[in-house]
């Protein structure tokens, strides 16, 4: 399964909000300005993080959202799966889709997806948003932002 575009604006906007930890809470339009991500869909992505316990919102004319944990503390693995559920390689590696492939007992394929399965979470649950604050601010110093893992 891929990765949907709702995990991917959910990682940009909890990176937003990492950006801004410490300055109190960020309103979700400027977060959405900041990230380039349509407004009504972060609220949405907003509200399921805060379900999750990723945030945090405040009300009123001072209010906006504040993220739960530190940068440090929180990495892109867990957000993910907070807000897409489970991330698989293969369809066939995914107990919810129900899929019984008929070559399973002599696939010499599934170990592959299986590896391939491990190295992607073991980048994603290692790799945390103050990791990524890092390489952010290393590449202004150098003259560009790339948000690549």
């Amino acid at each position: 399964m891929i990765m949907s575009q709702k995990a991917r604006c959910a990682v940009r906007a909890v990176l937003e909000l990492s950006r801004r930890a410490g300055t109190g809470p960020v309103k979700a339009a400027e977060i959405a300005r900041a990230q380039q991500i349509p407004v009504r869909f972060l609220e949405n992505i907003l509200w399921q993080l805060r379900l999750a316990g990723v945030v945090r919102s405040l009300r009123g004319k001072e209010g906006g959202y504040l993220l739960v944990k530190k940068p440090a503390d929180l990495s892109m693995g867990e957000l993910i799966r907070a807000v897409q559920g489970p991330v698989f390689a293969a369809d066939c590696l995914d107990p919810s889709k129900g899929v019984e492939c008929a070559l399973k007992s002599s696939c010499v394929l599934l170990p592959v997806w299986e590896s391939g399965h491990k190295a992607m979470m073991d980048v994603y649950d290692s790799t945390s948003f103050q990791d990524l604050l890092e390489r952010g601010f290393a590449a202004y110093e150098t003259g560009g932002v790339d948000y690549s893992i």
